[in-house]
Formats: structure tokens, C-alpha cells, sequence
């Protein structure tokens, strides 16, 4: 940061923190008596959030997560978010723009999640530093705002023009492009959050003023447009924009906001969700849940039963339909088919962004309607998927968490990515103490995780102390401090993977059964020292894919294990160990090596090898695996087969190869004169390298051929890609093919045949291949080039 000495900044930061932040446990999560919500809920709500402030993490792999973010985040500079926010307001720039796509299409939207990290750090930690750079940003864009004289303050390109012609009625989208911007209202979502989490973290408000201006230019923005014109913009992914003109409305009562949520309504995705019809397939993910949860967060404030309906089919279709292991979802970014997963294990499963939000949908539902299923789910979801998202050590996030079985992690640099997953990783690990505990709206307390933690729950004058090394240790004690006994019911979640749990209360038994809502209820008058020790015996058990029984996950407890490969690629048909036995108990599968530090290996039954386990969330850079291919010896032995037929058309087609190209490596390509136009992009995943063009470009080069025999062009793609991909393949300049990768739809490598008319090979030692895209379209990826003989 620039404009001021670091110290000259801390005194009214030192003063705040005397204060106190005033925050809540989620942005946007009822708390009671909120003064500062004008709009208090109009349905009952029976489980509230606590201050977020009122919660702090204790030693914990969370707490190592934490550590790694806030670290991360002061590495952060302020001024370098800024600077496009600073020149498209006519203002001087204090710092270079970062690369990645804080230098590209979606420049600004870092900045809303890097001011929802601060605020929630702040929070969280209550590092002063935080505050700081919260009320520095949110200066800089009220400056920004006056400047600008209309309420807008933003960074995307060519930003002016675009909205011009929104305004005018002029709508043309694909999809992920709003007038040739990049999904513009989901960056104005972004900010908007970041604003509003600086107040209600940071009582900063100014930034309640400043997101309110933007609310009120997206009313100019749209005040023009007819519903049909409405419905043809939200073609364009919008982000979060009803949810954040929702709490607008609740923030400042004024009801304009409330009709502005509404007209951010998309009749074809809400409507059959509303009618309880799955129209999900096909669908980009992250683009339909901040619709659910805007829909959740309308019904606290309304009542609107059709909301209602919508946020609690989405989440029960999405979480039952569409979920893998850990409990993300999605391949590619899009949901498939119902219960279809086998087929869709890629390095591009799980997009972390997805489950950022799904976790924000299931606590609205909880404070609705408090159950031990939706935090089963919460659970899940946060051990295994987010905790996994971060490398603990450096701090960098992953965009999506690999479930290719032989896969592995691709984490974010710190200054040269900023995808939409760092920046929700920016929040994700800061905001761990949110959700543990909730207050019952008859004054219980519910415990709805167990992670070491410390609950100031000020309303009653009690200190909760939670000590917890699940799943490493089986047991979780509760101590109660009080200056004079309180009467509430404590309320213990009784997880689904614990069997038979106990519980005992100052050393004695307590006979308790789950209730209604799964908790395990101990209603007493609650003193100084009262100590809880509750049991929760950790098997080990296994999740299949819906669509195949003999895929599995393996469990211990709430934790995913993974099996380490290390640091080698494992071969693509037999590299993965599979599991050959005929016992089904997982518990016979598994032994420990080191059960407190949760180190394991596969009993004897992996072949060719056993595998060491670990936690599928303390993973790094090795290559591993979190689903199994299980046999019974007689399965086993067929599959052997299977297996060596692969390997023996392997070895035909070696012997069948006129030439191959190796795409992506250097010598081979320069051996086959590749060219490729400007427009080129290279990379490696599912363990191949691959290379395409974009936007009707092209690549060129040359393969031998046999003069005398048909000769066959063999193209290797991957499944599964939901993008423009047609071009067409040409041989010394004449068409023999156009293809549509679109078309291939499972998540596995397809080998496609292009035979070579023979006049184009006849006398010739080699050939010129091309391929050209089609315009608005690419050509490729491609991963293998061979030529084969018949």
C-alpha cells in the first residue's frame, strides 16, 4: 500500500479493535435482534448464527489452514486490485494490475472476495491489519464511485460501452459472455458481497453507502428492460446479484431492492425447480446455486413458499443426484446426468467454487430448519473438498479437486492466477469457525461440528471449550465455564458414520437418544467446570458411485482417505492398485501404521501393491487416489483379461504405426514442423499433454506415410467438454473431416479414425496436416497424433 505510512493508518484501527468487530458467523445468516437489519425475517427462524468473533479456532488442521490463508492474504497488495477500479474512474492508478484474470475479462472480482477474506480474517483473528486494508479498499472505491457520479465503481474492459448497450436493450450472450464481456454482473456480485461484508464485519459504513449506490445503478442499468429481455441477459451467468439486492433490501428497508432480487429471477432454470423437476444435466453448476441460495435468503425475508420450494430441491437433487465423495460436484464445471458419476472421474471434477456456495445454501436451510442431515452434508463437504483445496504449507488453492483415480492437485501461483476459486479460497479457509455452533431459537446450542474451538456465548454468560482430534481419537469433550449456572439444552449432532455413540456428563452416563432433528439432547442447568464427554466410535466404510457399486471411496469417520502413488504418473490402464477380496467389511481392509497421526495402508489386498492412506484434505503435490476398484477374486480374474486385451491392442497398433507426434514435447514437434497460430494454448491433464487453437485458429504439421497402403489419421481427445470445438482436419490442404468434440460426452479418452484418401498419400513420403477451427469455435485439444497403416 502506498498513499501512508503502514502506522500513520493503526490508530482508529487500534480504536475499532478496542470496539470490537461486529460481525455475524455468515454474511448473510439471521442473527437475533439484529438492529442493523431493517427487514427481520418473516418466517420463523430456528436455529441463529453466532457472531463470528464469538468462535475461535484451537490447534487443528483448520487452524493450519487458517494460518496458511491469513499469511497468503497480507502478501496481498491492496493498491494492485485497484488500479483498474482507479483508471476506469478517470483517477491515477497506485499500483500494476495482477496477472492471471485480475488481466483479463473478469478484472475486479478478486477485489470482492479479498474484501470478504479481510473482513472475515478480521473476524476470525482479529488482526487489526485486516480492518486496516478493509477500510483502505472500501475508501478507495467510494473515491472511485464519486468520481464516476453514476454509483458504478468497476474494472472490466471495455465496461462503459457494454453497459450502454444493456441499458439500451441491445442483448447478445452465448452463455459466459454478456455484449462481449466476460459474465459482468457476476464481478458487480462480487464487489457488492465484499462491500457488504465490510460492514457487517467491519462496521465499516461507508461500505454499506457505496454498495447501495451500485444497487441503485443496476436499477438504471435495467429499468429499461422487459422481462423477455431480463430472460434473454440471464442467459449470462449473473452470480450471486438477486441474493446481494436481497440484503440490500434488509439492510435499508427500502423495498426497490427487494423488486430488483426479483427481476433477477430465471424462469427457465427456478420455475421446474420449483415444480420439483431436476432440470439440472447439462447445466453449469456454480451458475445455478447462488440462484438457490438467493431463493433461500427471499424466503427468510418474504416468506415466499416457492422460494422455498426451489432452495430445498436444489440442495436435495444436488447433493443426493450429483455429488461425488467429497461432497462437490460437478465435471468440467457442468452436472450430468442424475446418478451418472462412473464415467465422469477427471482432474476436473469438483470445482471448489460449487461447494463454496452449496455450504452457504445448506446453512440457510439449517437455520430454517435445524437437521443432523443437512450438517452431515456441511460436514462432508468441508472436510473433504474444501479443507482439500488448500495446499497447507504455501497457502495456493486448487480451481477444481481432481477425482481422476491416479490424479492429481493443481494449486494457484500467488500473484498470477486469481480464477474464481482463488478467490473464494481466499474466504473459504478464514471462515472455518462459522457453523460449528448455531443458538436455538428456544435458547439451546446446538454443536454441530467437532472441531476444537471456543464459543464466547456472551447472550448467556458461557464459555463452551471444545477439545477434539477427531477422527484420530474417538472422543470429544465439551467444558462449560460460567460465572453462575445456566439452564439450556445442549444439543450434540449425532454424525452418520458414528455407531452407537456415548455420552457422559461430569464422569456419568447419560441415557440419550437422537431427537427428531438427529441431536443428542442434554437439557440441564449447565456450571462452572460441567464437563461433556462425548464418544464417537470411527469405522472405516465405504461410499460406491451411484452407477457402480464396485467403485468406492473409503471413510474413516468424517475423512476421506486417499491412497499416496507418489510423485510418479501412474500408467492410464493398469498404473491404479485395485482391491481384490471377498470380504465387503472395510474395516478388514484397512490397518493402521500410525492411527494418531491417521496414517493407514490397504490390508494386503492391493495388487499389484498395497497403498499407503492418508486423509484425502492433507494432500499435496503426490499423485493419489480416492476411489477403489474392487474385485472378488472371481471378478479379479476376468478383469486380468480385460487388461491384457488392452495391452494387446496397444501392441498391434505399435506395430500398425507409420508415425506418431507427440504433441507437447519439443524435439518431436519440431521432427514434425508443428506451427500453430498465435492463438494457441498448451497444456497437460488426465496424464497426457495436449495442444489447441482458439478462436478459428490453426495448427499445422507433418506426418509420414506409407505410399502404397490406406492410411489412417488417429486423433486422441478427452470427453466430457460442454465448449465450442469443431474444425475441420485437412491433408496438403484438402478437407477429410470436420469434428465436434462436443459430441463426446463420457470423461475418458476417445481414439477417433480419419482415413487418408489414397490419392492424397500415393508416391508421397509424408503429408501436411491442418487443423482449423471453425469460427467462434476451437480446434482441439488433441492429445495423441498418429498416422497407422491398414
Amino acid at each position: 500500500m502506498t498513499p501512508l505510512p503502514k502506522r500513520a493508518w493503526l490508530l482508529p484501527i487500534l480504536l475499532g479493535a478496542l470496539i470490537g468487530p461486529v460481525a455475524q458467523a455468515q454474511t448473510y445468516l439471521p442473527t437475533p435482534n439484529d438492529a442493523r437489519m431493517k427487514v427481520q425475517p418473516q418466517v420463523p427462524v430456528k436455529a441463529y448464527a453466532f457472531n463470528l468473533a464469538q468462535v475461535k479456532l484451537l490447534d487443528s488442521p483448520f487452524k493450519v489452514a487458517e494460518q496458511a490463508d491469513t499469511k497468503y492474504l497480507l502478501k496481498i497488495e491492496p493498491d494492485r486490485l485497484l488500479a483498474d477500479f482507479r483508471e476506469h474512474s478517470g483517477l491515477k492508478a497506485k499500483g500494476a494490475r495482477y496477472g492471471g484474470w485480475e488481466s483479463s475479462g473478469l478484472a475486479g472480482h478478486t477485489l470482492g472476495h479479498y474484501l470478504s477474506a479481510c473482513a472475515l480474517a478480521y473476524a476470525s483473528t482479529g488482526n487489526a491489519e485486516f480492518k486496516q486494508r478493509v477500510d483502505y479498499i472500501v475508501a478507495q472505491l467510494d473515491e472511485c464511485q464519486q468520481a464516476r457520479k453514476n454509483g458504478y465503481v468497476g474494472a472490466i474492459p471495455k465496461e462503459d460501452q457494454l453497459w450502454a448497450e444493456v441499458a439500451s436493450g441491445t442483448i447478445r450472450s452465448r452463455g459466459f459472455d454478456l455484449n462481449g464481456a466476460w459474465s459482468p454482473w457476476y464481478t458487480v456480485h462480487k464487489i457488492m458481497a465484499g462491500l457488504l461484508d465490510a460492514y457487517l464485519y467491519c462496521d465499516n459504513k461507508t461500505a454499506l453507502t457505496v454498495n447501495q449506490g451500485i444497487a441503485d445503478w443496476t436499477g438504471n442499468i435495467i429499468k429499461g428492460l422487459d422481462d423477455a429481455k431480463m430472460q434473454e441477459m440471464m442467459v449470462c451467468e449473473y452470480g450471486g446479484m438477486a441474493e446481494t439486492l436481497a440484503n440490500t433490501y434488509a439492510l435499508s428497508g427500502d423495498k426497490k431492492y427487494l423488486d430488483l432480487s426479483y427481476r433477477f429471477y430465471d424462469k427457465k432454470i427456478l420455475d421446474p425447480l420449483a415444480a420439483g423437476t431436476d432440470i439440472l444435466p447439462g447445466k453449469h453448476s456454480n451458475t445455478q446455486i447462488p440462484k438457490a441460495i438467493a431463493s433461500a435468503r427471499r424466503y427468510e425475508l418474504t416468506g415466499d413458499k416457492k422460494d422455498a420450494a426451489i432452495a430445498q430441491f436444489f440442495w436435495q437433487t444436488v447433493t443426493e443426484n450429483h455429488s461425488y465423495a467429497t461432497g462437490g460436484n460437478s465435471n468440467y464445471e457442468y452436472l450430468g446426468e442424475p446418478r451418472k458419476l462412473n464415467d465422469k472421474l477427471s482432474e476436473n471434477t469438483t470445482e471448489t467454487c460449487n461447494t463454496y456456495n452449496m455450504l452457504k445454501l445448506t446453512q440457510h436451510l439449517f437455520a430454517q430448519q435445524p437437521s443432523a442431515k443437512l450438517m452431515d452434508y456441511y460436514e462432508k463437504g468441508l472436510y473433504n473438498h474444501i479443507l482439500a483445496s488448500q495446499h497447507h504449507e504455501t497457502g495456493m488453492t486448487t480451481y477444481f479437486v481432481p477425482l481422476r483415480m491416479g490424479g492429481r492437485k493443481t494449486y494457484s501461483d500467488e500473484f498470477n492466477t486469481f480464477t474464481c476459486c482463488v478467490g473464494s479460497g481466499m474466504e473459504n479457509h478464514v471462515k472455518y469457525a462459522e457453523n460449528i455452533y448455531f443458538q436455538g431459537a428456544d435458547g439451546s446450542l446446538y454443536v454441530n461440528l467437532f472441531i476444537p474451538s471456543e464459543l464466547n456465548w456472551k447472550e448467556k454468560g458461557v464459555t463452551l471449550h471444545q477439545e477434539s482430534q477427531l477422527p484420530a481419537s474417538n472422543q470429544v469433550t465439551f467444558t462449560v465455564a460460567a460465572a453462575k449456572p445456566r439452564a439450556f439444552k445442549l444439543r450434540l449432532r449425532q454424525p452418520k458414520w458414528a455407531k452407537n455413540p456415548q455420552v457422559r456428563v461430569n464422569g456419568k452416563v447419560a441415557a440419550v437418544r437422537p431427537d427428531a432433528e438427529g441431536y443428542l439432547v442434554l437439557d440441564r442447568k449447565w456450571k462452572n467446570k460441567d464437563r461433556v464427554e462425548l464418544t464417537l466410535p470411527a469405522d472405516f466404510y465405504t461410499e460406491a458411485l451411484p452407477d457402480n457399486p464396485d467403485r468406492r471411496a473409503v471413510f474413516y469417520g468424517p475423512t476421506l482417505l486417499a491412497g499416496v502413488l507418489g510423485n510418479t504418473e501412474p500408467e492410464p490402464v493398469t498404473g491404479v492398485p485395485v482391491l481384490v477380496t471377498a470380504n465387503n467389511s472395510a474395516n478388514d481392509w484397512v490397518k493402521p501404521v500410525d492411527a494418531k497421526q491417521l496414517r493407514f495402508q490397504t490390508a494386503g489386498l492391493g495388487v499389484p501393491n498395497d497403498v499407503p492412506l492418508i486423509p484425502f484434505n492433507q494432500t499435496g503435490n503426490e499423485y493419489y487416489t480416492v476411489y477403489w476398484d474392487v474385485f472378488t477374486p472371481e471378478k479379479w480374474a476376468t478383469q486380468q483379461r480385460v487388461y491384457e486385451a488392452a495391452r494387446k491392442k496397444q501392441q498391434e497398433l505399435e506395430a500398425q504405426t507409420v508415425d506418431v507426434l507427440r504433441v507437447g514435447e519439443m524435439q518431436p514437434e519440431r521432427d514434425h514442423s508443428f506451427t500453430i497460430t498465435e492463438k494457441a494454448e498448451t497444456g497437460e491433464e488426465h496424464g497426457r499433454k495436449w495442444r489447441m487453437v482458439n478462436e478459428g485458429g490453426n495448427m499445422t504439421f507433418t506426418l509420414k506415410v506409407a505410399p502404397a497402403k490406406a492410411n489412417t489419421l488417429l486423433l486422441t481427445y478427452w470427453g466430457t467438454d460442454n465448449r465450442g470445438r469443431v474444425f475441420d482436419v485437412l491433408v496438403d490442404g484438402e478437407k477429410i473431416a470436420t469434428e465436434d468434440l462436443n459430441k463426446y460426452k463420457e470423461s475418458r479418452f476417445y481414439d477417433i479414425s480419419y482415413p487418408i484418401p489414397s490419392a492424397l498419400t500415393k508416391g508421397k513420403q509424408q503429408v501436411k496436416v491442418t487443423f482449423q477451427a471453425k469460427p467462434n469455435n476451437s480446434a482441439g485439444p488433441v492429445y495423441g497424433i498418429r498416422n497407422v497403416q491398414q
